[in-house]
């Protein structure tokens, strides 16, 4: 009896989700999300704490739908189309020239949020340490720099399973945020008015578009690239959602921590720090540790992402690019205060990426609707 050979798409649908796979895939996207900003605070704080009430839970359900969209979108395209270069994903969802446009944008956005890390940690050393800040950045830059050269599947391994347990002290730390002081919220709500707080936006909902479109911009090679080495569909989208609605909820949690201490943080460049401190110093120094390995984590799939977009990964040409971004990346990330940075790179890239959202919407729609294929056609035989 004749046996038939089973297609791309048979074996997708018959191969099962590997659940450590799953979690390692969901532990990449969180590692890289959490950053010098989640896990200093201060991009919670202008992105969520600072609006109160609607902030932290407008912002937040907003950021839980379409971040899980996007993360599972990116992962599983990747998984489909499985793209020579992870930079062709901008011309999937955007055509040939608004795609190049995305796609030489995002390189220049990714490697300014690189230099936003190298920002963070001078400013954890500055603040906590006492130090210069110039020793935190030029050491986080040398780090990611050895990390990066070894290549994308190093990368995988300690990010993967670093991130989640840097976003379960980070919950942790703002839940007892919540718990020594439980009106807090309330009370900062009221008080939001009478302070000088630095915002992403002018409300909530914009906030919360910017805060996914700048993410976007982040994840859209990093995502395609891992979704190449997914071994199906629903393992790509099992990694996908579950990293989208964790990071989501972290967030909730630990702005409601910022939110019942705002008048404490307030003004400060490392407002987590300000909580760990308020209980013991001992806490806020482990934390500060914490604090670095969040922005260890982000940065070296942004340094990659940059360096990959126009050398294959771990060629002399691509370790070269690396270590010279590495150091450009350090002399531009020690000039301007931290929460600046945030508030110019983050905010004015994330208006671009919700462009790019719509867009990505549409295209989705398309597919759904049967007029776009999710996977690439097959090559022509020699034939035709």
């Amino acid at each position: 009896m004749a046996q038939t050979t089973p297609t791309r798409a048979h074996l997708d649908t018959a191969e099962r989700a590997s659940p450590l796979r799953v979690l390692t895939y969901a532990g990449a996207i969180v590692a890289f999300l959490i950053g010098s900003g989640f896990a200093t605070g201060q991009e919670i704080l202008q992105y969520y704490a600072s609006y109160g009430y609607w902030g932290v839970f407008g912002t937040g359900a907003l950021v839980l739908v379409l971040m899980t969209y996007v993360a599972v979108e990116f992962f599983v395209v990747g998984q489909a189309q499985r793209f020579e270069k992870p930079s062709m994903v901008f011309r999937y969802y955007c055509g040939k020239h608004l795609g190049t446009f995305f796609d030489f944008f995002s390189v220049l956005f990714v490697f300014l949020s690189f230099t936003v890390m190298v920002a963070g940690a001078g400013a954890v050393f500055e603040e906590h340490y006492g130090l210069s800040k110039h020793v935190g950045g030029i050491g986080l830059a040398a780090a990611v720099g050895i990390t990066v050269w070894f290549g994308l599947r190093s990368l995988v391994d300690v990010i993967g399973k670093i991130g989640p347990l840097i976003v379960l002290i980070a919950v942790g730390l703002g839940v007892l945020g919540i718990v020594r002081n439980p009106g807090g919220i309330r009370e900062g709500s009221a008080l939001l008015p009478d302070l000088e707080l630095t915002q992403a936006a002018s409300n909530w909902f914009m906030s919360g578009l910017s805060y996914v479109g700048f993410c976007m911009l982040w994840l859209a090679a990093f995502l395609t690239a891992l979704g190449r080495t997914a071994r199906s569909r629903r393992e790509a989208a099992s990694g996908g959602a579950l990293g989208g609605v964790v990071f989501s909820l972290a967030c909730v949690v630990v702005g409601l921590g910022l939110l019942a201490n705002i008048e404490r943080v307030n003004g400060t460049e490392i407002p987590m720090l300000v909580l760990a401190g308020d209980v013991s110093p001992a806490l806020a120094a482990g934390i500060s540790v914490m604090i670095l390995a969040g922005i260890y984590t982000t940065a070296i799939p942004l340094l990659w992402t940059v360096s990959s977009r126009f050398f294959a990964d771990r060629t002399p040409r691509f370790k070269g690019l690396t270590l010279a971004l590495a150091a450009v990346g350090t002399v531009i990330g020690l000039v301007l205060p931290f929460s600046q940075m945030v508030n110019i790179v983050y905010v004015v890239n994330g208006y671009v990426g919700i462009l790019m959202l719509v867009l990505m919407l549409a295209t989705t729609g398309l597919r759904l609707a049967g007029r776009r294929p999710l996977r690439a056609p097959e090559p022509a035989g020699p034939g035709r």
